[in-house]
């Protein structure tokens, strides 16, 4: 049943895949992420987190205050040059 719930639906990473990883002794969620790119997909986590979070409390024994969240990063997306500097229309360099 665990293969069918889906704990980071942007990455479609299913539960049974985070317990498996965490039974191989994967046990931060800076692990898991760089294994399963859990919370590198559009919503950055807001989705999974807390469940992977959960999880790892479980397997560890530990309350969820006592783990490392991780580390949160903006996603970066591409700007144009032109955005950045203020210039007036039709005004050529």
């Amino acid at each position: 049943m665990d293969e069918k719930i889906f704990v980071c639906r942007c990455e479609e990473v299913t539960l049974e895949e985070v317990r498996r990883y965490i039974q191989m002794g994967f046990t931060t969620f800076s692990e898991l992420k760089r294994l399963l790119r859990i919370g590198m997909g559009p919503c950055q986590g807001r989705g999974c987190r807390e469940i992977v979070l959960r999880e790892l409390s479980k397997a560890k024994g530990v309350s969820i205050s006592q783990l490392s969240p991780g580390t949160f990063r903006p996603p970066s997306k591409p700007v144009l040059t032109g955005l950045l500097c203020k210039t007036e229309p039709n005004q050529r360099s």
